[in-house]
């Protein structure tokens, strides 16, 4: 099942079903389901069943190019990315191949819409593309082995780690530089595991004005998300709506010689087979002091 958050023509926000055909408000047939995709992932067990029913006999509400698709959690409690977690990526680095899972924070103010713009910030030039297979927790949990993990996973979706280099790499820490606002597109809707079937066998791509830069497979991450999780539970509690982005391959602007930066006007597309795509455009981050383009 795919399942997303959408605004309608009239402001309204909900969740829905997306099908072939366009999108079930969910909402407008199940009166007493949540109104949110926190408290969809809450429920799950409760509505999964209703909502395949659902998704079978329904006609759609509305057409996808009738509404504004969100992101499938506008603001989750925590955003978490890993680093050089592909081997092509690592190499492309400099660096050497990590022993342990290298992990950093993403604000969660960085939650974007799966087609909203991104900003090219005012004190950095250094704006970067990363193509990520991104998925969100189902189950609060702790201790999780690597055989549970599976069960944790509410389900996959397409993301973009835009990274603003110069700020991510002046220090050893590379939180600010992954936390600009609005710099976490992702969606553009939730796929549920049982959909996806082995989320290691999925081909990622990242394009730059319809060129080609990023192109491999999530069967070349080097910790692949079970192992994510089994490592994160380690140390913190991993709560439902918690979104992961998994690594990025190959292929970023900063690998280049000389690198090639987004500017204002540039598109960048994000597919995973599977899972859809999401395609947001650069600008100049506006003036103003909420300029966040949510």
């Amino acid at each position: 099942m795919k399942l997303c958050t959408f605004k309608t023509p009239g402001g309204l926000t909900g969740i829905g079903i997306v099908t072939e055909d366009g999108l079930i408000r969910i909402a407008d047939h199940l009166s007493a389901a949540p109104r949110d995709m926190l408290g969809l992932i809450d429920e799950w067990r409760l509505w999964q069943e209703p909502l395949q029913r659902l998704a079978q006999i329904q006609p759609v509400d509305f057409g996808l190019d009738e509404v504004t698709l969100l992101a499938p959690v506008p603001r989750p409690g925590k955003i978490l990315g890993i680093g050089l977690n592909y081997a092509d990526h690592v190499a492309e680095s400099g660096m050497a191949t990590p022993a342990d899972q290298l992990w950093f924070a993403m604000m969660n103010t960085t939650a974007n819409a799966p087609f909203a713009a991104i900003d090219v910030p005012r004190v950095s030039e250094q704006l970067d593309y990363e193509a990520e297979m991104v998925f969100v927790i189902g189950k609060r949990c702790r201790h999780v082995t690597r055989e549970q993990a599976p069960e944790m996973i509410f389900g996959y979706c397409v993301g973009n780690d835009v990274s603003v280099r110069d700020w991510q790499l002046r220090t050893s820490q590379f939180v600010l530089g992954k936390s600009f606002d609005g710099h976490a597109p992702f969606g553009p809707w939730l796929v549920t595991p049982d959909e996806v079937g082995n989320p290691h066998e999925l081909g990622i791509r990242c394009f730059v004005n319809g060129e080609k830069r990023q192109d491999s497979n999530t069967r070349e991450l080097i910790f692949d998300c079970y192992q994510q999780i089994e490592h994160l539970s380690k140390v913190m509690t991993l709560e439902p709506g918690d979104v992961i982005y998994s690594g990025t391959p190959g292929g970023v602007g900063v690998g280049f010689k000389p690198p090639r930066w987004l500017r204002a006007g540039d598109r960048v597309r994000v597919e995973i087979d599977g899972l859809g795509a999401i395609d947001n455009v650069v600008r100049a981050e506006p003036t103003g002091s909420d300029s966040h383009a949510g």
